[in-house]
């Protein structure tokens, strides 16, 4: 058995989950439903208890819905998180705080970080296994928006093509993120410093023209300019990283060691993949470190799974509470229902009949609730979602899985069964006392 459970694929092995955690209530409804059909009955009840009906059913709904629109949004917000970092094969950064500089090189947070030397950028940029070495200078700013120095190779390694415009030629020239409200032609000068920090009018004799925008990459890239790093190191006094060798204004590797003025970080891309290990080996010492943004943010999301296991525990909770509830509810409702299934009785109809009525009458007002919950939820997240991403720039999707829909077949188990409790107690009751009233 364990063979064949192993042999199976992952799609194959959820829905089998699937199955398995709605087969007890399947089995139930079987049961207890052999031999009678209560459709008629059970629509009249409805339509007579149709507020009360409601009220379970939206107390229902909303249970369900926070717990899977819980599960959805984190989810979502892991996969958004490694869908940004996917462009960073391996950064090489400062001695110094791993997820500080992951922060700052992958999803542009403010940070405070030291410099690589121009030694060290060119051990890097000549290896004979690196395709790729672009460094990474922020520090500066427009209106809240990241100005970025780089190269043109790293804007094209991260868009993959520009959606519109030209690629910059001139250190006066900038390339616009997706989200960011300039048009190709607009001048700006940017600030020194990021958010609050930021200080304006230090940098006016500097204006960029925008020549170029990137498309959407889901990432927090959107809302960030791109410069030739040049133009971040001139403004700043520094040197433009070029030997007298190269022609006034030039922009671009190769850069000379000893004028390279250093940078925070570098993105580095091996020629092939198992070259990355031999890297982050190799410019991992006491004055860099060398790491996989993947792995870094792997570390986070294991903090996070355990955050996850606990939103987990708190939705089965609260599912379990409200089934608790409802079965209360339940027990209530059938002696409203008392004098009716009494009056059945009395003409004729046998005690399963009443069981399979009232257990039929819980079950449909589970199940209704638990679909609605499921949809409601999927909303929930998908708005929370929205606001995420345009809060981080991170692409944040909600979409149904697995796990919302495991959720929500065992609660649909779980509160069917515990609705058999108040249906056997409506058939035992007394059937003079309940008509008397």
């Amino acid at each position: 058995m364990g063979d064949l459970w192993l042999g199976l694929g992952a799609v194959q092995q959820d829905f089998a989950i699937l199955i398995a955690l709605l087969l007890p209530a399947v089995i139930a409804g079987a049961v207890t439903l052999r031999g009678y059909a209560p459709g008629a009955m059970l629509g009249g009840l409805l339509r007579r208890y149709r507020g009360i009906s409601l009220t379970f059913t939206l107390l229902i709904a909303v249970s369900v819905a926070l717990g899977t629109a819980l599960l959805a949004q984190e989810r979502g917000l892991r996969q958004g998180t490694a869908q940004a970092a996917a462009k960073f094969d391996l950064i090489v950064a400062a001695s110094g705080d791993e997820v500080a500089a992951m922060l700052a090189a992958v999803y542009l947070q403010a940070a405070d970080m030291p410099l690589v030397d121009g030694a060290t950028y060119n051990a890097i940029s000549t290896h004979p296994h690196v395709a790729l070495a672009a460094p990474i200078a922020f520090g500066d700013s427009y209106q809240g928006a990241p100005v970025v120095g780089t190269t043109e190779d790293f804007v094209i390694h991260l868009s993959e093509g520009l959606s519109d415009g030209r690629m910059f030629e001139r250190r006066e020239e900038a390339i616009a993120g997706a989200r960011i409200d300039l048009a190709l032609g607009d001048g700006f000068s940017p600030a020194h410093g990021l958010g609050d920090a930021a200080v304006e009018g230090t940098h006016g004799d500097l204006q960029y023209t925008v020549v170029g925008r990137m498309p959407l990459t889901g990432s927090p890239w959107d809302r960030a300019i791109l410069v030739p790093v040049e133009s971040v190191w001139e403004v700043h006094g520094m040197a433009d990283g070029h030997g007298p060798g190269r022609e006034p204004g030039a922009i671009g590797p190769p850069y000379d060691p000893d004028r390279f003025p250093g940078t925070p970080a570098v993105l580095v891309r091996a020629e092939a993949l198992w070259a990355n290990y031999a890297l982050r080996s190799e410019f991992t010492d006491e004055r860099t470190m060398a790491f996989f943004p993947g792995a870094v943010l792997s570390r986070l999301h294991g903090i996070m799974g355990d955050i996850r296991q606990i939103m987990s525990v708190m939705a089965v909770v609260t599912q379990v509470l409200v089934a608790a509830g409802v079965l209360a509810g339940l027990a209530i409702l059938t002696r409203l229902l008392s004098r009716r299934l009494a009056l059945l009785r009395a003409l004729g109809a046998p005690r399963r009949f009443i069981f399979a009525l009232t257990w039929s009458f819980a079950a449909i007002l589970v199940s209704t609730g638990a679909v609605l919950g499921l949809g409601l939820g999927m909303g929930v997240a998908g708005v929370i979602s929205r606001v995420i991403t345009a809060r981080t720039d991170i692409l944040v999707r909600s979409q149904l899985g697995w796990s919302e829909l495991h959720l929500v077949a065992g609660f649909v188990s779980l509160t069917v069964l515990l609705a058999l409790l108040p249906a056997w107690l409506s058939m035992r009751r007394p059937v003079v006392v309940d008509l008397r009233g």
